[in-house]
This record gives C-alpha cells, sequence and structure tokens, in this order.
C-alpha cells in the first residue's frame, strides 16, 4: 500500500505472469530505469553468488526479484568459496565447446546442456550466459574453444542441443554474440565489415538455426562494430532481424560493459545494459525526463525484462539445495569428452593398444609420457568461462594407473622438476590462477638420448602430448599455429629411438584449435586429437587409446597446412600485439582515460576495422572450392571400425528435403559413425562453394554387423 495523499492510499500491484503491465506502470521512471540496467558484477563480500556475472534489479515494493546471471559455458561459473561459510561450492568443469560440436549429435549437446543446466538450478542461479555460437572465421580466434564450428549449420544445431538441455532443467540461456564477433583484438572498437551475402549465409545463419529451434530466453549482443555500429546499438540486428524476421520475443542484453551510448542501444532494442554503470544510468534518465527516449520503447524494454525473470528460479521460489550430482556429471564428462575425440591417424591399427600384462609376464604395460602437456594438462578454455579451477584435472599419469598401466615415474619426476623450474622463470610471482590471455607454458623438455635409451627399454609405448590454450580478452598468435623448435626435435627423437626397436609412438593434441601437423604426421604413429574434453581429461584420453571407448568425433573445422592458407588469414590481427586489460572498456572518455586503456592507431587495418574479403568462402567452402591442400579437412575422423552407407530413400516433400541412410557397422568393432549430408548446388549466377553441409545425424553404437537407417532432413530455403 503506498499514501499518495493524506487519507488516501491505493494498493500496490505484486508481479506475477497476468499483471506486468499494471506493475509496469505503478513504477517510477527512476525504477523503470534500473530495469534496463545490470545490478554489477558479483565479485566477493556480501553478495548472494560471489565470482559470478551479477543480477537484475529488485523492486521489493512491487514484488520484483532479482534474477542471477552466471558466465558459461562449459562451467557454471562462480567462486569456490564465500565470507563467512564453510562450505566449497565446486562446479564441473564440462569439456569445450567445440569438444561437444564434434559429436556432430544434438542429442549429446542436449545431455551436457542439461547437466550443467542442473548445477545452475542446484546452486541457486538462473541463467547461464551461454552458448557461445560465431563462427571460427580464423583458427587464431582466442575464443573459438568457447564457439562451436566453422560451419553455421553445425554451430547453430549443436547450439539448439545445447540451450534446450539447459532449459529443460528451467534454466535460462543467452545466447551469444550477436553478431560477427569473430576476433578479440580490439574486440571493443574493432568494425567488421562484410557483404550481406556472407552476413546471411554465414555469421547468421548460426544465429537463425539456433534461435527458430531452441528460443532462448535471452540473447547478448557482442562488443565489436558491425558495419560501423555497435552491436547494441544496432536496431537493423536486435529488431529488424531478429524479432521481425525470426519471430524471436525475448530479452537482449549487452555484453559486460559493451557500448558506447545507452540511450541509443535501448531505442535500438537492447532492452538491458550489464552490467550497469552509473553514466548509462544518468543518460538514461536525462532522456527519458526530456522526452528524447520515448517512454513506449523504455516500457516495452522493461515488459521484455520482466516477462525474464518471471521464468526464473528464484522468483518462483525454489529452494535450492546448494549441492548437485558432481559424481553423475563427472561421468558424463568422461564419456562425452572420449567420445569427442577425433582419430587423426592410425598407421597399421596401432590404436587401440592392450593396456594388460605381455611379454609373457605379469608386469604392468610401461608407458613413457612425454610433453608437458602429458602432466598439465588443459581441461577447457582460459577465461571467464572457464578458467581452469575446476574441482580436479586428471592427468595422463594418473589416468595410465587407472587404465592399469604402469607410467614412468622417473620420466615424470623430471618433468615435474622442468616444469617448476620453467614457471619459476615465467612467473617469477607464482603462477596465476586465471588470465584472460594465453598464458605462456613450459617450454618442451627434449630428452637426451642417454635418458631416451633407459626409456625405450623399461616402457612399451610412447605418448607425446602437445597442448595449446587460449581464451578471452586475446587471440592466439602466428607462432602459437607452428610447432616450436623444441616440439619438433621432441617428435623426431622420441620417434626415432622407439622406432629402432619397432614400438610405437602416439600423439596426443591437447588443443585449443587446429595446429600445424606435419611433424607430428611424419613421426608419431597414430595421432588423436582431444581438444579441451573437460575436467576428465586424462581418463577420456586413455579410455580412447585403450579402446574402452571407440572414438567418433569428426572436426568441426577444417586443420589447414599453415597459417595464411585460408583467405580470411590475410585479414586477422595474427601478428598484432593489443593491451588490453581485464576490464579496460568503460562508458565514457573520462572513465577510459581513468582505466588508462591503451588504444590502438587509428584505423590500423585488422584491429580498428577487419575485412571480411573472403566472402562466403571461410573453412571448407573455401578449400574444397578452390582446391587447395589441407592437414585434415572439415568433417574428418576414423574409427577402430568400419562403416557402410545405403541410400534407402530421398525426396523433397514440399518444403522439406529429406535422405535415409542406413548405416552398417562392416568391422569387428562397436562404434558410432557421423553421417553429414552436403548438397552442391547447380551452375547459376551466384558462385557457390563446392558443397555445403546441410544435415547430420549421428547413429547409436553400431555391433558388428548391425545395422541402423538414420534420417536427415533440411529445408529447401537452405539451399538458397
Amino acid at each position: 500500500m503506498v499514501a499518495l495523499t493524506t487519507g488516501q492510499v491505493v494498493a500496490q500491484p505484486m508481479l506475477n505472469a497476468g499483471n506486468i503491465d499494471e506493475v509496469i506502470k505503478a513504477m517510477t521512471i527512476e525504477e523503470k530505469v534500473n530495469m534496463l540496467l545490470g545490478c554489477g558484477q558479483s565479485f566477493g563480500g556480501e553478495v548472494k553468488f560471489p565470482g559470478t556475472a551479477g543480477r537484475t534489479y529488485d523492486i521489493p515494493r512491487l514484488g520484483v526479484e532479482s534474477a542471477y546471471l552466471a558466465d558459461g559455458p562449459h562451467r557454471l561459473h562462480m567462486t569456490k568459496t564465500r565470507e563467512w561459510d564453510s562450505k566449497t561450492y565446486i562446479t564441473t568443469e564440462f569439456p569445450s565447446e567445440t569438444n561437444v560440436a564434434a559429436l556432430f549429435d544434438t542429442d549429446a549437446a542436449y545431455q551436457i546442456g542439461q547437466a550443467i543446466g542442473a548445477e545452475v538450478r542446484d546452486f541457486g542461479l538462473d541463467v547461464l550466459l551461454a552458448p557461445g555460437v560465431n563462427l571460427m572465421r580464423s583458427s587464431l580466434c582466442g575464443r573459438n574453444n568457447e564457439y562451436y564450428s566453422e560451419d553455421p549449420v553445425l554451430a547453430g544445431k549443436i547450439a539448439a542441443g545445447f540451450i534446450n538441455g539447459i532449459q529443460s532443467e528451467g534454466s535460462g540461456t543467452c545466447l551469444k554474440h550477436f553478431a560477427i564477433n569473430n576476433q578479440e583484438t580490439n574486440r571493443n572498437n574493432n568494425d567488421s565489415r562484410l557483404s550481406q551475402r556472407a552476413l546471411r549465409e554465414l555469421y547468421l545463419k548460426n544465429f537463425e538455426i539456433a534461435v527458430k529451434e531452441s528460443n532462448p530466453w535471452s540473447i547478448m549482443t557482442s562488443y565489436n562494430r558491425a558495419q560501423g555500429l555497435y552491436t547494441c546499438e544496432n536496431r537493423d540486428l536486435t529488431e529488424t532481424i531478429l524479432r521481425d524476421e525470426w519471430g524471436w520475443n525475448g530479452l537482449v542484453m549487452s555484453d559486460w560493459n559493451a557500448g558506447k551510448d545507452a540511450v541509443a542501444s535501448i531505442k535500438a532494442g537492447n532492452d538491458m545494459l550489464q552490467p550497469g554503470q552509473q553514466g548509462q544510468r544518468e543518460a538514461l534518465l536525462k532522456a527519458a525526463n526530456d522526452g528524447s527516449l520515448d517512454m513506449a520503447l523504455i516500457d516495452l524494454s522493461v515488459k521484455r525484462v520482466l516477462e525474464f525473470v518471471l521464468k526464473c528460479h528464484t522468483p518462483n521460489g525454489y529452494v535450492y539445495p546448494n549441492e548437485t550430482d558432481l559424481k553423475g556429471h563427472a561421468a558424463l564428462v568422461r564419456q562425452i569428452g572420449a567420445e569427442s575425440m577425433v582419430l587423426l591417424k592410425n598407421a597399421d591399427n596401432t590404436l587401440p593398444f592392450n593396456p594388460a600384462a605381455h611379454r609373457g609376464f605379469a608386469a604392468k604395460r610401461g608407458v613413457a609420457l612425454y610433453g608437458v602437456t602429458s602432466y598439465e594438462m588443459v581441461p577447457a578454455a582460459m577465461g571467464f568461462g572457464g578458467t581452469n579451477v575446476g574441482p580436479y584435472i586428471v592427468s595422463l599419469v594418473e589416468a595410465a594407473r587407472n587404465a592399469g598401466m604402469a607410467p614412468d615415474m622417473t620420466l615424470a619426476a623430471t618433468y615435474k622438476k622442468h616444469i617448476a623450474e620453467k614457471n619459476k622463470e615465467n612467473y617469477p610471482n607464482g603462477v596465476p590462477a586465471f588470465s584472460i590471455t594465453a598464458p605462456l607454458r613450459a617450454s618442451e623438455w627434449v630428452p637426451s638420448a642417454e635418458v631416451l635409451a633407459e626409456n625405450v627399454k623399461n616402457n612399451d609405448i610412447a605418448i607425446i602430448t602437445l597442448g595449446r590454450t587460449s581464451g578471452e580478452g586475446a587471440d592466439r598468435k602466428r607462432e602459437h599455429f607452428f610447432l616450436t623448435d623444441e616440439e619438433k626435435d621432441l617428435l623426431k627423437v622420441v620417434a626415432e629411438a622407439y622406432h629402432k626397436v619397432d614400438k610405437k609412438v602416439i600423439a596426443v593434441l591437447n588443443v585449443c584449435g587446429p595446429i600445424e601437423t606435419a611433424a607430428i604426421t611424419e613421426y608419431a604413429d597414430a595421432i588423436l586429437c582431444a581438444f579441451e574434453p573437460g575436467q576428465e581429461c586424462g581418463n577420456s584420453v586413455m579410455d580412447v587409446l585403450t579402446g574402452k571407448v571407440n572414438p567418433s568425433g569428426r572436426l568441426p573445422m577444417t586443420w589447414q597446412v599453415a597459417f595464411g592458407d585460408a583467405p580470411a588469414d590475410q585479414n586477422f590481427p595474427a601478428d598484432y600485439v593489443f593491451d588490453m586489460s581485464m576490464f579496460a572498456r568503460a562508458y565514457s572518455k573520462d572513465a577510459a582515460e581513468k582505466a588508462q586503456i591503451t588504444k590502438a592507431p587509428e584505423l590500423v587495418r585488422n584491429v580498428d576495422y577487419t575485412e571480411y574479403q573472403e566472402g562466403i568462402y571461410i573453412g571448407y567452402r573455401y578449400f574444397d572450392t578452390f582446391g587447395k591442400a589441407v592437414a585434415f579437412p572439415f568433417g574428418h575422423g576414423l574409427s577402430y571400425t568400419t562403416f557402410g552407407y545405403e541410400i534407402v530413400s530421398s525426396g523433397i516433400n514440399g518444403d522439406e528435403c529429406q535422405l535415409e541412410v542406413k548405416v552398417t557397422n562392416t568391422g569387428d568393432r562397436a562404434g558410432r559413425e557421423a553421417v553429414q549430408a552436403y548438397v552442391k548446388a547447380p551452375k547459376g549466377k551466384l558462385d557457390k562453394p563446392a558443397k555445403e553441409l546441410k544435415a547430420f545425424a549421428k547413429t547409436k553404437s553400431l555391433e558388428p554387423g548391425e545395422s541402423q537407417v538414420v534420417t536427415l532432413k533440411w529445408k529447401t530455403m537452405d539451399m538458397a
């Protein structure tokens, strides 16, 4: 109740799904403006969920409660400990989005989404700021491991599966980063310039598929400009395309501290500005009071915010247990992590190898682990969405023991000493637990001939693990694509030593994206690309190497021979060092100067603006069309068994194309197959790629001789 004048009292509406308009009418202008802003980030002190992205505003007098937001995509990001709280809050480190895409399996994406959606709910939060669905335009983009693929169909459909899984648990999602956010260098000011055709066929198609097949609760605009306008200030994106053309009616929020003009953002249909700044509040209040910002637009955005909030757990009184099924989720991570790995090479059936006792006596099979990454595996991306500080990381040493083998502990001790020395050299003040830029990794140690001779004598097989990581805030550099001299030397000397006595060498690639593979292919008998498979990484790798799991992953991106082979490489900041502190993003010029932001020179190509001169020819669309050699093609992946295909039926029914394919396991091991349907367009007025992925399906695990008919569907307009 509120008193208006002496003796006059009216009832205040309390928010529910049936009276949103009434509640908006009861709000003051200040309250309405607050609803258009985030309520700060939750980094410590007396906040409800420390380490999360923040919350929406509450208005207790009107029954408006906050919705709580947390970063993803492969981990519910929050601080493990809280002030005045003895509990430890552990969340699961799930596989990277690249791994999930490599499955070519929307059901598996749903399972991962379902598990992380349960963790969001169980820990009292409401919305995961995920998934990221931007395309892998360049192999060096710092956030590629938070994205799915170079192909919009694969990216969009896997994202839809993930979103549907999360939202099945009553938790919300925020599809991001809308749109054309394909580099981290100067991400807050870079202008993406491209043709309408490339925009529609590639860089919006992934979002369109995800929106139409999963209806995410919210969408996050990106930091960059698109055709000159910041995306959060671009009405063509947020209203004309997203809402009018695609028919979506959810909440649009900005990325954290994105854009420059708060009023322009609301006018464009960007409903909520995160994490909320005082300068934005003042600008919006002024515009609301002087009429330069139409109150009808304010009310519309406030209504979208309230509709969003009412979907959430918190306003619906959910009593959360503050614990979750960590054991069950770890088992899922191990399974999905293993199945998503891509077997790139398997000469003479090197894999799987038998971990059991051999050579006529009961000794455990000895395995020599080479490479720094064998001992410091990378479970997922660096950055706000994945900080590599999950509950644990399973190394290959632990995993080999779990598999019944004997890792060479003398070799392990040597690596432990080497890593400690290099960390002290690289980080004199201590190794940081978190960095938004690609962290320095200890340079490789190359064993001497004497050490190798002893290793070869004591072990039956060699595993060389090579690692790369990246993260939010910085792109990888050209040098990160190529192998270092130490890595090449390591491959050469280990292979020569083991091959002399007819012992095998396996390369494991624990990487965030493509790297140079010529030397790896030359020296390794088998190559397993693990990408970043989550907290159970060592166990997942060993499950594949020993045949416990038959790998069924397929590459969701093309692996080029050298950086520079793809036309997009010529329009990417591969050698530019851009200094951006973690929060070097500000609303006003004064704030920017106070934050001491390092600004790039005016109009530096690929830094201040990026021309997408390659048009529609990214990834396999370029390499296949122009006959350019690749290291490994998009969709590639070997198996421990073989499959036969038979087209059962095909045709067009109305506006839908359908293809039924009978898949038969023709080998001698159980396994799953990823069926991919590509379309080659007839010659017309427009140039077209040699082929384009239009649909895919994953079989169940087929026993030898077993068959399954899978159905692939796509719209005729998908071929336009």
